[in-house]
């Protein structure tokens, strides 16, 4: 029983923020029911944000909105997503990311959303690796 324990404990998945620095900057994070992940490339200079569902797929809609609950409410929106080949994946990409990133750092939890579907990021955790995306590229992230 306890082996079982054990192996299940190692087993499972960490659902950490992580950022990552390099040419391109990361930032991703896992839950159960989906993944985000965002770049920022400075020689473009262009940031990508890539909402990925695990079990369900997103449909076409006329548009996508995030919204952060927490000491710093956000909400934000655009019509200039593009869905993955497989619908499993809903992808945005502007020169500046500064709402989403305030919001990422300075609240409790995260809402990526259509009319018709909804994924949720609690945000433990999520401040020090927001920080080290956005000092990545040398403080120029917006």
């Amino acid at each position: 029983m306890r082996v079982l324990l054990i192996s299940l404990l190692v087993g499972t998945p960490a659902h950490a923020w992580e950022a990552t620095v390099g040419e391109i900057c990361t930032l991703a994070h896992d839950t159960d029911d989906a993944g985000i992940f965002l770049t920022y490339d400075p020689a473009q200079p262009l940031y990508t944000l890539t909402v990925t569902r695990k079990t369900d797929t997103w449909t076409l809609t006329p548009w996508f909105a995030m919204r952060f609950s927490g000491r710093d409410p956000i909400e934000i929106a655009t019509p200039r997503h593009v869905l993955s080949p497989d619908t499993y994946s809903l992808g945005v990409s502007d020169a500046g990311f500064g709402n989403v990133l305030d919001g990422l750092e300075y609240n409790d939890m995260a809402y990526a959303f259509t009319q018709d579907r909804i994924t949720e990021f609690p945000l433990n955790g999520a401040a020090p690796e927001v920080r080290k995306f956005r000092d990545c590229a040398g403080g120029q992230l917006s």
